[in-house]
């Protein structure tokens, strides 16, 4: 399994390998986006709720979630609030619950930056696949260290039950750890790396790989770990019945 690029297209390395891994200038040039105007949403993640949804007892995340639907030539559509589910096939430890997160801020949602990024990874993913339509469920996390140890991913290695995955990195700050690993869903090949530069944007075939974030730990005062993950599926938001 290999990160890097086929013939420079990421959308095509998607598709035969099931991940790719853009370095901030790369993310950029597939959204058309500057990085400066993407580092101006970052302050967003020093104003979210805790998770209160965490069932190993810790305290360490912290989290909004909104969805939308994207249409080519049309413009990201901000859906009514609705809870976070999936089904226990795919999250063991949160699975099988609605989860109502505070959704993200206007602050986020108005920038046109905010819009460019999500309609760049909607295209990139229809090239790897044709679909008509997205449904787009957006998660600001933050990971602190306040109680010693925090985990990105308390379920494990795991897919999220979508078409497509975007794990961009904003923020990383006097932690250690953080190992982020992805292997075949059907095999035993694998990588392994550490994201370290801010929107560094990792993307990942669910139907083909699981991936999962080691713990992180203190590496000086008010060590934290932000992310924003974006899942992209064809068959409508996942939910109860559905």
């Amino acid at each position: 399994m290999k990160l890097s690029r086929a013939n420079g297209d990421a959308a095509a390395t998607l598709h035969e390998v099931g991940c790719v891994l853009l370095q901030p200038d790369e993310l950029a040039a597939e959204c058309r986006v500057k990085l400066e105007d993407l580092g101006t949403l970052a302050p967003s993640w020093n104003r979210l709720p805790r998770d209160a949804y965490l069932r190993d007892g810790g305290r360490y995340r912290s989290r909004r979630h909104s969805c939308f639907i994207y249409e080519p030539a049309q413009s990201l559509q901000l859906v009514p609030h609705r809870a976070h589910w999936q089904p226990t096939e795919y999250n063991a430890l949160h699975g099988g619950m609605e989860r109502w997160f505070d959704p993200m801020n206007a602050e986020v949602l108005q920038a046109p930056v905010w819009n460019q990024l999500i309609g760049g990874l909607a295209e990139l993913f229809a090239r790897a696949r044709p679909v008509q339509r997205w449904y787009i469920e957006a998660h600001q996390f933050r990971i602190d260290t306040a109680e010693g140890i925090g985990r990105p991913t308390p379920e494990g290695a795991h897919r999220d039950g979508v078409d497509y995955v975007a794990v961009i990195l904003v923020n990383r700050f006097h932690v250690r750890g953080g190992e982020t690993r992805v292997f075949e869903a059907e095999g035993i090949s694998g990588v392994r790396f550490t994201m370290s530069a801010p929107w560094t944007a990792l993307l990942l075939d669910d139907a083909k790989v699981i991936h999962e974030t080691t713990p992180i730990q203190n590496d000086g005062p008010g060590g934290v770990r932000d992310t924003l993950v974006i899942t992209f599926r064809e068959r409508g938001f996942q939910a109860p019945g559905a």
